[in-house]
Parts: structure tokens; sequence; C-alpha cells
């Protein structure tokens, strides 16, 4: 059963270890459902505990104990010992100088579906240790600031585990009798347990190798199963783009000899930055221009730059608690985030990261799940790896950057890594780096870490024709979250830049400040401030939040006419886009309204205007050109709602697409025309964008539903080379009463049905189509063989892609989608704590609907918390929701 006071553990609490380990001896003899671990541990009383407690208490869970042994003497009776059911305790240990102690247990990989320690994926044993994995290995002090040197032995047999893998160089290999061999790994850098690894099966690798900028050669190895051998070329790549770009941006170099990747099917997470041995879901590795859209290859790249740069944001310098995640994960979000504009469109990279940071971790912030950056408690630590965390501890690493500069943060990027290398510390510490480094003072900025919400930035503009000045007032605000009633002021970079009335632009000089430039940087620290800028001869058209500088959230007053005008002129390619987001969202809001209060609906022609204009003009950035033609979505229209209304949301944004594509079909047919072609297997900006361009004039051009566009639609999909076209196609097919969609999904299948991550993008597509068959869709295909209720990537596809992508059927008034999401989190509960949290995700928001809906959602957060043995993982988050109550 359920404890029913689950333990929470709190950042003020946080003691040192009573013990060090100074390094382990692993030796696991590799079973699918009994393997023997043994370990040696070299241990000291840590002398900057202040505990007398003379035992040593390690953590274990679901291990079989087999024998204990101190200092090579006697086995440890059951007397000299305590096992519960999470840690093993010895009653007295030495405390004066080093000791050894030695432990044998089995462990069933078979049986674990939570995929948290050593389990079988797909065939082959694979690890996953953070957070708190190890302690289903074995007993050991499983916690990030116990740091130590790991040597491990792997002995298996020859046929079912062929390669044997796990952290650091590979020191020594041998034979043994009945088949087996065995490898010894020696990893030369202190690390936590959680970074260990261990992958043994049957795999395939490919080489390859880079010169550091010392002249260091290092061996690149990419291990995967046989049959997906073709489609790691571009992973190899990317590792090679990261590896240079972080030497050339941060002058980091790779410390080992050997760099390993290995791809696995069966996965809770993108990626692992274990070191010198990343596991990674097959996701985020395997790609080939048939199997993998544009959207895929950058996606990869992403992910292998994110998990190389935790070589240095992450291994070298660790976190000294769980509280302190967003200092490796904020860090690392931010220089992969670099990594990609740098080799991508940096205005296309910025859009899409803010996008969603404002569609998902805005909502987080708003909801029962608020936390800071570094959270205060948890009961769960896995619920924590949130966008919070991740996106959000990017963003304020970010605006570091941007009150430092540059050439500021290198600065300070060197001092920390100077500082702390090899060491377990805290976010603190990165901050105070940044402060002696540029010999500034962020103690006011510290705040962001500590506090939970999206900050409310009001601007109010007033302009002074005869002093030809403009005054701009902003005033900061933050919402209560839970625990924290009262917030105080933060440290916010405001860009801004001024504009004149023919779009060119206009001087920003502050009054008593420096000269005039193109954009300043504000600095708002205070509840309200205002700002002076002087010599305007006329009132000009105000850029604010360029960049977005800053995760918050902006009201400011235009008018629709302002917002076209800097959708047409803005020369900061992020508020450009904005305006158009801005825009769109003024002329659909007011479309629900309407629609709300039994009027008829009616198109702005100043949106047909200026999406007219914007189609009109040459773009030399063909994917920045196809942002500025996307509507805002519908979960970020949801968000400017207070009560959100799915049916009005949708049906008000669906006639907006149809008018513009009513009205502007001559232009894209001719954009989609001029922009056709056959580039499959090309990655260069022009290719993509010209695929992104095509396909987003196919999408609106799909909502006509004539014979020529469904014959369109067809042809595309009938005939493309690459899956970003056939995706594309497929999409339009199943989003619109197309008469062929069926024949197309089936053909679809039968083509990619032994690929399983193109069956992910199958699965997907259809839990999250608009048509309103879906929902009975979704049961169905519940019941396909190729769905797979213990596969992560699977569960994600279809059930995590109906609840949280489908805000239209996921939220029918009937409540059939809450009970649906609720049959399968409990299902999962059982299987997978990790995933089946997250689920609940879908649930959370309850109070932001209609009274009916709420009363269905709280039903089934109420059941979910109510179930025999329900995970700590699944309780936290479904009766953290249950108790909040936003003020």
């Amino acid at each position: 059963m359920r404890d029913p006071n689950p333990q929470t553990i709190y950042l003020k609490d946080y003691t040192v270890p009573e013990y060090l380990i100074h390094s382990v001896a692993l030796n696991f003899t590799l079973d699918d459902e009994n393997t023997l671990v043994s370990s040696r541990l070299t241990l000291s009383r840590n002398p900057a505990s202040q505990s007398r407690d003379t035992s040593l208490t390690l953590s274990g869970e679901n291990l079989k104990l087999m024998r204990i042994n101190l200092d090579d003497g006697n086995d440890l009776s059951k007397d000299q010992y305590l096992q519960t059911q999470d840690s093993l305790i010895i009653n007295a240990v030495p405390q004066q100088q080093r000791f050894v102690l030695s432990i044998e247990n089995a462990i069933n990989p078979k049986a674990n579906t939570a995929l948290e320690g050593l389990y079988l994926s797909n065939g082959m044993l694979c690890t996953q240790c953070e957070a708190e994995g190890f302690r289903k290995i074995t007993y050991f002090l499983d916690r990030p600031d116990v740091m130590t040197l790991f040597t491990t032995t792997l002995v298996g047999d020859k046929d079912r585990y062929p390669v044997l893998l796990s952290n650091g160089n590979k020191i020594a290999q041998g034979e043994l009798s009945d088949n087996r061999h065995w490898v010894t790994w020696e990893d030369p850098f202190n690390k936590p347990c959680y970074l260990f690894a261990l992958v043994a099966g049957q795999l395939e690798c490919i080489a390859d190798r880079f010169t550091t900028q010392s002249g260091r050669d290092i061996d690149l190895q990419i291990f995967v199963e046989k049959h997906d051998i073709d489609k790691c070329d571009h992973a190899m790549e990317s590792l090679k783009n990261a590896m240079h770009w972080d030497e050339q941006v941060y002058g980091r170099e790779y410390d080992l000899d050997l760099y390993m990747i290995v791809a696995v099917s069966h996965f809770n997470m993108g990626a692992m930055e274990n070191k010198g041995l990343n596991v990674f879901n097959t996701k985020f590795v395997l790609a080939r221009p048939d199997t993998a859209t544009d959207f895929d290859y950058e996606h990869i790249e992403a992910v292998i730059g994110h998990e190389y740069f935790h070589n240095w944001t992450g291994n070298r310098i660790t976190c000294r608690d769980w509280f302190q995640l967003s200092l490796k994960e904020g860090f690392t979000v931010f220089r992969d985030q670099e990594f990609t504009g740098d080799r991508t469109s940096k205005a296309v990279k910025r859009i899409e990261d803010v996008n969603m940071l404002r569609t998902r971790q805005f909502a987080e912030d708003a909801g029962p799940l608020a936390h800071p950056i570094r959270p205060d408690a948890y009961i769960e630590i896995n619920n924590f790896y949130t966008l919070t965390v991740y996106e959000k501890g990017a963003e304020v690493v970010r605006m570091i950057r941007t009150l430092v500069g540059a050439e500021g943060f290198r600065k300070g990027s060197d001092l920390y890594f100077e500082r702390h290398d090899g060491q377990a510390v805290t976010c603190d510490d990165f901050v105070s780096a940044m402060e002696a480094a540029n010999d500034i003072d962020l103690t006011q900025f510290r705040r962001w870490y500590a506090q939970a919400g999206t900050p409310l930035l009001t601007a109010r503009q007033h302009y002074d024709p005869s002093a030809q000045t403009l005054t701009l007032t902003i005033s900061q605000s933050c919402p209560p979250t839970p625990g924290q009633a009262v917030k105080e002021p933060l440290h916010i970079p405001v860009t801004v830049g001024l504009l004149n009335k023919d779009g060119s632009v206009a001087p920003c000089k502050l009054q008593d400040g420096d000269q005039a430039c193109d954009e300043v940087i504000l600095q708002l620290t205070q509840s309200e401030q205002a700002f002076i800028f002087e010599g305007l001869a006329e009132q000009p058209v105000v850029s604010i939040l360029r960049g977005f500088s800053a995760p918050v959230k902006l009201v400011m007053e235009r008018s629709l006419e302002e917002s076209a005008f800097l959708l047409s002129y803005d020369s900061d390619t992020f508020n450009r886009w904005e305006a158009g987001q801005q825009l769109a969202g003024q002329i659909i809001m007011g479309l629900i309204a309407d629609l709300q209060n039994g009027r008829g609906m009616h198109v702005n022609p100043i949106m047909i205007n200026a999406f007219k204009q914007v189609l009109e003009q040459p773009w030399d950035d063909l994917s920045y050109f196809s942002l500025l033609l996307n509507l805002p979505s519908e979960t970020y229209l949801a968000e400017q709602m207070q009560v959100v209304d799915v049916e009005a949301i949708h049906a008000a944004r669906e006639f907006v697409t149809l008018a513009l594509a009513e009205q502007l079909q001559t232009q894209l047919q001719a954009l989609y025309l001029n922009n056709h072609r056959d580039e499959s297997g090309k990655f260069d900006a022009g290719a993509i964008g010209r695929r992104r361009i095509k396909n987003t004039c196919l999408s609106y051009l799909s909502k006509l539903e004539n014979k020529d566009i469904h014959h369109l639609s067809q042809q595309q999909f009938n005939t493309a080379k690459n899956m970003t076209d056939q995706m594309a196609a497929l999409t339009v097919i199943v989003n619109n009463p197309h008469p062929a969609k069926q024949q197309c999904l089936d053909s679809f299948y039968r083509q990619w049905q032994a690929e399983a991550l193109v069956i992910d993008k199958w699965f997907t597509l259809q839990a999250s189509n608009s048509m309103p068959d879906t929902f009975a869709t979704v049961q169905a295909l519940m019941q396909h063989p190729a769905f797979d209720l213990k596969n992560p990537n699977r569960v994600r596809s279809l059930i995590g892609a109906f609840s949280q992508s489908n805000p239209l059927h996921f939220h029918a008034s009937n409540g059939q989608g809450y009970q649906f999401l609720t049959d399968q989190i409990i299902a999962l509960n059982t299987l997978n704590p990790q995933i089946a949290s997250r689920m609940v995700g879908a649930l959370t928001a309850w109070r932001r609907y209609d009274e009916g809906r709420q009363a269905l959602m709280k039903a089934q957060l109420e059941r979910i918390i109510t179930t025999e043995a329900i995970s700590k993982d699944v309780y936290e988050v479904a009766s953290k929701s249950l108790i909040y109550k936003a003020d």
C-alpha cells in the first residue's frame, strides 16, 4: 500500500554526508533475470560532518542482499546490520581511518519495468541512475555530493552480451570458461553515482575520431541495434559539431580518450549524460532522410549537444543536492540553445524556445505545481525534472548573459570552471563566479532562483512633444504561488528599441544616460520605474522586451494598427514575430467573445492585409518567414483566458485560418509551387526553409477543402521522398475531411511498420487531430498490435499526445477524455511511476475550466490518490493539484 504520509525533503535540512566513498570497484555478473553485483567501497568519515552517529546508512531498493564484509574480515552477522525497505544500516564502522566495505547483492533487470537502475530494454541491459536509480543496483551513498572513483568489471555470455560498456576508459579484457568474457572500465574522474552507466547486449558500432584544439585524438563510438546502423551518421556529425563548438565558445575540451553513445528504445528521458557513456532514447540518435523530419534532425543535434555539454556543466562540476538541479540543467539548456542557434537560424531557434516556454512553462508557473528553479521541497525528485528547472532555468542564465554581456559571461564561466572543477556545488556558486568576474552585484537577481511564478510587466508610455521626450513606465508584479503568497521585486533586464513612423530606427537616448544607440537594456529593479528617452522629434513606436529579454508576461496597450506596423517594420526578429502573434491573438480572442455571445464572426481586414504584406516581401530566412505566417496555437490562446473555452478557441482559430486561406489563396499557391521540389537528403538552411514554407502554405490551403487541394496534398504524400514532406502531407490529410484519409494512414503504416520511431509519429498524428472521431480512434489504437504500454515513447506518442496536444477532444464536456487518461495513469503506475506521474499533468489545471469540467477532472484526481498502492511520484502531483487553490 501507499505510504499515507510520504516524506517531504526540504532544502533547509541539507547536511553534508556523514561518510565519503573514495573509490568503488564494481563487478557485475550479468543475467537478464539474476544479475549478481559485488561492490568494494573504500570509505572514511567525512571530517566536515557534525554527526556523532557511528552507524553507516546506505540507500538501496529492491535488492536481494547476499553478504556484507568489513575490512576483509568475517562476513557481518544479521545482528550487525539492519536491512529496511530502502536502506542498509551497518551498526558500527571505523571512525578514525579509511575502511573497506564489500557487499554482494542480486537484482532482476527483466522485472524492472520502471526503467530505473539496471533494466532490460528490447533485449539489452542498460541503466538509468539519475536521479536516484543507482540505489536499485547496489547499496550506496546515493546522493550527488558523494563523488567517487569508479572501476567497473562486467562479466557476461559472449553470445548474449557481446558488447560490454561502462564509464571511462577500457583498461582490461579477457576470456573465461563456459563462453563468457569480461571487460574492466576505469573512470579517472570522481563522479556521483547518478552518472554511472552500464550497457550490455548485441550492438553494432559506428566509429570516428575527433582531434581536440590541443591535438589529442578522441575515439568516438555510437552503438545501436544492427537494423539501425544506417541511421547514425547525423548523430556522429552532431557530436563532432558540439565538441568543436564547445572548444570555440567556452574553451572546453573533452577529457577522456573515448566518447560513447548508446541508443535504447525503452527510456524514460531523452538522454543521459553519464560520464563518457551517454545513454540515449533512440528518438534522439536515429535519423535518415526518409524516416526523420527536419525537426528530428535539428533536435537530434540539440540533444547530442546538450549531453556532450554536460561533460563540463554537470559532470566535471555537478550539483551539491537535487534542489540545485537547474545549476546543471539550466546552464546546459542555455548552451544547447545557443549551439542550435549558431548551427541553424538564431531567430527561429529563439522563437521556438520562447513559444514552448510561454505555452507550457508559464502554465506550470500558474498552476498547483509551480516552484522556483531551485525548489525548496519535494516528495519525489523525479517530479522536478520540469520545464521550470530546465527552460526557465535557461532563461535565468540568459538574463545573466544579457546583464554582463557576452564577453563578461565568458569570463564568468571561465572562473566558474576554474573554481569548481571536480566539485559538487550550488546555484549560488555559479552566480558568485559571474559577480566576481564582472564586478557586479547580483544579490537582487538571486531572487529568480527562489521565487516561483511568472512576473507580469505592465508598460505605459507618454510622449511629450514640447520636451521631445518619451516616458516609459514599467511596473512589475508576480501572482502568489504555492507556499509563496508575497513576492519581492526582481532584477529584470528589459531590452527596448524605438521606431519612427516610417519604420526607420529612432535613437535610444536615456535622460542622463550614455550616447544614443539602436536599443537599450533597461534594468528594472523596483515595483515601478520610469525611464525617460530624450531627443525624439516625433512619438516613436516602442519595441519592448526585444529578444524576449526576460521570461515575463507583458501587458502594453497596442492598437491592431500598431501591431501590424511592428509586424512590417520591427528590426528585432523576435518582436516582429511577436507583433504578428499579438495581432492574430487579439483578433481571435475577439472572435471567441463573438461566439460566446451569439454574434457572427468576421475577420478584421487589418489582419488579412498584414499577412498579405508579409507574403509579398522577399525573405532570405524562409524558416523565419514561415513562422511569421503561423497563428498562435490553441494552447497559447487558452493561456490568455481566465476560463478556458476549448470549443470556442478551436472554432475561432479555424475560422481565421480559413479566412486567410480564402483571401490569400493565389499567393499561397504560388509560394507552394515555387518551393515545391525534391531536395531529400539536403539539410542546409535553404532546403529546410523551402520545405517549411511550402508545408505552411499547404496547411492553409488544405482548409479550402476542394478537389484540387485534396489532390495536391495526396500527390505530395504519394511522391514524397523525405519524412518532412510525407508527414506534412499526411497531417493535412488527417486533420481535414479528406476522402483518402484512411487509405493514406493504412499505406503509411504498411510502409513504415518496421520503423518504431516513424510509427510513433503515426500514433501521435491520429491522437492529436481535430476530427470528430478522434476519441474512438484513440481507444482503438490502444488495442493496436504496435502499441505497448511498457514503452515510454509509445505511451507519449498516443496517451501523451491525446491528453496534452489535443485540447478539443481531451476536454470533451462528457469527461470521457479524463476517465480514459486516469485509467491509463493507474495502469502505468504499477509499471512505470515516472511516466505515470508525467501523464497526470494534463489534469492539474482543472480549476481553469468551467464548473462541469472542473467537477469531472477533480473526480478523476480523487480517484487517482485513493487508488491502492499509488506511487509517491503520482501521489505528489495529483494531491498537490487538488489542494492548491489560486487566488
